[in-house]
């Protein structure tokens, strides 16, 4: 791990190199397409399908590999549980990068009876039942995917049969009480929550993709999810150990297959001196 010197300020909490004070990453040693994980191990294991790896960085959650993933340079973070710990490598990233686009890999609760343990969510946008993004904007602010990253994950989730829905995410600030679980002896301020989204045609619950969503859009960057259904809300069943396997490793390979995707989107808009991409006439 890369020792760090003295920060800058209480407000650039930085030093004079510009490495980051949570991320321990200074400019250049990430790359333009980033896998967001949220368990270090996933960031491990995601670590073992690329090569060349020239950046291996630790420093408390957030664990960082910069490698190449059949011959494009990736990087893949882990930011621990939730919107808060999101917050501060989203933050920190656009401090030491210039044009970053990001995809979070995860798992999450199905809202869907049809949703098989192991399946794949791509997120179109979340609904915020959390505050950490209110810091920024106001309620009304829509928490919205890229487009384009959408299209690549459709693009990667089909090219390998993966299984996959399609929909809304519900991003909440934890995994019990807030995500509408009932626990023992303790009341819930909302026990309908889960059948409310489910009413809402929300797809999922996970805790981290609305302020993803939200503080890529302010940066004008791009940004989506796609997700392994680790647990089925309406049956009330979870993701057994072999299934769990094989779904995180689905996931992280439709992360990377769909930067792949976005890799020759970009080049096909330079090529055509396009903005936005759309396919060819």
């Amino acid at each position: 791990m890369t020792e760090q010197k003295a920060m800058q300020s209480s407000e650039v909490v930085s030093d004079e190199t510009g490495r980051q004070y949570h991320i321990n990453l200074a400019p250049g040693e990430l790359a333009d397409y980033v896998i967001l994980v949220g368990d270090p191990e996933r960031a491990v294991k995601a670590s073992e399908l690329l090569e060349d790896i020239r950046i291996s960085q630790k420093n408390r959650e957030f664990v960082t590999f910069t490698g190449r993933y059949k011959g494009m340079e990736v990087s893949v973070m882990s930011t621990g549980i939730g919107t808060d710990n999101v917050e501060i490598a989203m933050i920190e990233i656009f401090q030491i990068s210039k044009n970053p686009s990001f995809i979070r890999v995860g798992s999450c609760g199905g809202l869907k009876e049809e949703m098989e343990l192991g399946d794949l969510v791509i997120s179109t946008g979340a609904v915020r039942l959390e505050n950490t993004s209110l810091f920024f904007v106001n309620e009304g602010y829509p928490a919205v995917a890229d487009y384009e990253v959408v299209l690549a994950l459709l693009s990667a989730c089909d090219s390998k049969d993966f299984t996959y829905h399609v929909g809304l995410t519900a991003s909440a600030s934890g995994f019990y009480g807030a995500q509408g679980r009932a626990i023992p002896g303790i009341p819930l301020r909302y026990p309908d929550l889960q059948e409310d989204m489910a009413r809402m045609n929300v797809a999922n619950f996970e805790m981290e993709s609305s302020t993803l969503f939200t503080l890529a859009t302010l940066k004008g960057f791009r940004a989506s999810t796609v997700c392994a259904v680790y647990a089925n809300r309406p049956r009330g069943t979870f993701i057994g150990p072999d299934t769990k396997k094989k779904a995180e490793k689905n996931c992280i390979i439709a992360g990377l297959e769909a930067f792949k995707t976005l890799e020759r989107m970009d080049a096909d808009k330079k090529e055509r001196q396009l903005r936005y991409w759309f396919p060819a006439k």
